[in-house]
């Protein structure tokens, strides 16, 4: 019954993409998320889901006449050309033929990302991506969490099988990059019930991050609730809550939870860390002989006697930094930092803009939002290898498309009717006065 449930809804998303394929962008993004068809047991396991979404989402994107130039805003620019170097350094790589599936992996995900920006445009397109991004992730951690509550967080959660965060480390980041996400569409929500769910949600998504015992997930979670607290009009009120949500969740862990954070105080006598720095210098060390990198695959024997400080002890990067730096050299780092960096000043240019107009609030709350889950993917990031996920990249594609909507000034075009399934989270909002120079209050 699973299986066809998620074949029959790729189909009749795919079929729906032919005809509006910003709906395919949608589908595709739910399947590379949160990869739905690896959760069942039959023919849908190994059926060409995604294929199938993209290609549909491709052939509408042909033929409708809604669509758009995908380079939009400044991050997109540095986003293009870094997939231009990583497919450089592919092709100077150490293992071209080896490593031509990570390529192609990631190139098809980066595509219909520019696919996503030629296409999403409206208000109501932005915010369904944004429910898609979130449901896909959110839903395993409510799940994650029940579990972690039933079995008093004494079980690891693991993510999606075969996906950039089966891991449980990488899941854990994932989820904790989710909750700024979450509080963003209750903002949004004029449902008392939903604001009450999308909470207990976020509660529920933060157990689960927790209970994947994960070091890099628990220091994203400080770091986020530091720059919420800082950021805060009310630091008082903000640090006690934060503080005793923290220390409940965090006491209802068990002993073995609270062992394995403590060696994040004494990384020198874990093995584990030890291995990471080892990691670290041999991508150091590659990035400093070949300004090209190594390509996808730096664990190769003969990397590893040349450039790792302990040849016997190499393992991946676990740092989206180091493992950019190992695979395409400092330029790719320079690249790759580009990225983030201008999401940010785009995110801050959103809301410097929207600050004090209603018409815009749910765009202040987006850049705002971005911001906070851009700071758990810089913090946990740098102890996790997931510098080719979705999800930043999709944070950087809505943060690029909703700066566009402002300068558009897309509120005074735009139809008010809103798709039922969606209306939920169109807040009415407060009309604006004229002031008699024009502008407004």
């Amino acid at each position: 019954m699973r299986d066809v449930l998620i074949v029959g809804l790729v189909i009749w998303g795919s079929l729906a993409a032919l005809r509006r394929p910003w709906i395919g962008v949608l589908l595709w993004t739910w399947l590379s998320i949160m990869n739905p068809h690896r959760y069942t047991f039959g023919f849908a396991y190994s059926f060409p889901v995604a294929a199938l979404a993209a290609a549909c989402t491709l052939i509408g994107l042909v033929s409708t006449r809604d669509k758009h130039s995908p380079m939009v805003d400044a991050p997109v620019t540095w986003f293009v050309v870094f997939c231009c170097w990583m497919t450089l350094t592919w092709l100077l790589g150490f293992d071209v033929d080896g490593d031509f599936d990570q390529w192609k992996k990631v190139m098809k995900i980066n595509l219909m990302l520019l696919v996503g920006l030629a296409l999403i445009r409206s208000k109501v397109q932005i915010m369904a991506l944004m429910c898609v991004v979130v449901a896909s992730l959110a839903i395993l951690g409510i799940k994650g969490g029940i579990f972690t509550l039933l079995h008093g967080g004494s079980y690891r959660v693991w993510g999606p099988p075969g996906s950039f965060i089966e891991d449980n480390n990488e899941f854990a980041l994932s989820l904790v990059m989710t909750i700024p996400l979450l509080r963003f569409l209750q903002l949004q929500s004029h449902s008392a019930a939903l604001r009450r769910a999308l909470v207990l949600a976020m509660g529920l998504v933060a157990i689960s991050a927790l209970g994947s015992h994960s070091r890099g997930a628990l220091l994203a979670i400080c770091s986020m609730a530091l720059f919420l607290w800082l950021g805060s009009k009310n630091k008082v009120s903000m640090g006690i809550l934060l503080v005793v949500v923290g220390s409940l969740m965090i006491g209802f862990m068990p002993d073995e939870w609270s062992q394995r954070m403590d060696t994040i105080k004494t990384y020198e006598q874990d093995g584990s860390a030890l291995g990471r720095i080892n990691a670290w210098w041999h991508a150091w060390n590659i990035a400093t002989h070949r300004p090209f990198g190594v390509g996808f695959n730096p664990i190769q024997p003969e990397l590893a006697l040349a450039y790792a400080p302990d040849p016997s002890d190499l393992r991946a990067a676990h740092s989206i930094y180091f493992q950019v730096l190992g695979n395409h050299g400092f330029v790719g780092l320079f690249i790759f930092l580009g990225i983030w960096i201008s999401t940010w000043r785009s995110a801050s240019w959103i809301m410097k803009q929207t600050r004090n107009l209603s018409e815009q609030k749910w765009c202040y709350d987006l850049a705002v939002m971005s911001q906070v889950s851009l700071v758990a993917y810089a913090v946990g990031g740098a102890f996790l290898s997931l510098a080719y996920f979705d999800l930043p990249y999709e944070i950087m594609l809505l943060v690029a498309v909703t700066r566009l909507w402002v300068q558009r000034k897309a509120w005074l075009s735009e139809p008010e009717a809103y798709p039922r399934a969606l209306s939920v989270f169109n807040k009415p909002q407060t009309p604006q006065v004229q002031t008699l120079t024009g502008g407004r209050k």
